[in-house]
């Protein structure tokens, strides 16, 4: 039986700007770590892998929610050049909840975080896409019962 979302991982080029990102969301770096060798490779079905491995948390998030980060040394990431497309199959987007959309879209704006779209209200959410790490699709959701 599934319990909860654990984490999800992004490939990045520049963990040092993912990570500045992540953390104008609330993300805490936990660990990082070189991943390499015969274990890995079999692992995750790229031979001769060399990555960084940089775990990023949400100290109050419960359950426990991180986004890892892989920083390849070896191979070579494969650029997607339609990961800004959302009606492409397979991976879409992350979404992250947060209590005031309005202040979080007005600080990451501040910040220099590019905002997708206007805010819209759906599902009894708040809506909005932002831009993050590497073209990879951020969303923010404020719940909002009536």
């Amino acid at each position: 039986m599934v319990m909860h979302f654990d984490h999800v991982t992004i490939v990045v080029r520049d963990t040092v700007e993912a990570k500045a990102f992540f953390a104008l969301m609330g993300f805490v770096e936990r660990q990082s770590v070189v991943i390499s060798g015969e274990q890995f490779s079999r692992y995750m079905g790229i031979p001769g892998i060399e990555a960084e491995h940089v775990t990023l948390e949400l100290p109050h998030a419960t359950p426990h929610l991180e986004v890892q980060l892989l920083r390849y040394r070896h191979p070579e990431p494969i650029p997607d050049p339609d990961i800004l497309k959302l009606n492409k199959v397979g991976f879409n987007h992350i979404c992250l909840a947060v209590d005031d959309i309005d202040a979080e879209v007005q600080r990451l704006r501040a910040n220099g975080v590019r905002i997708r779209n206007e805010i819209i209200q759906f599902h009894d959410r708040k809506l909005v896409f932002v831009c993050g790490p590497e073209g990879v699709t951020v969303e923010l959701a404020q719940w909002v019962r009536n």
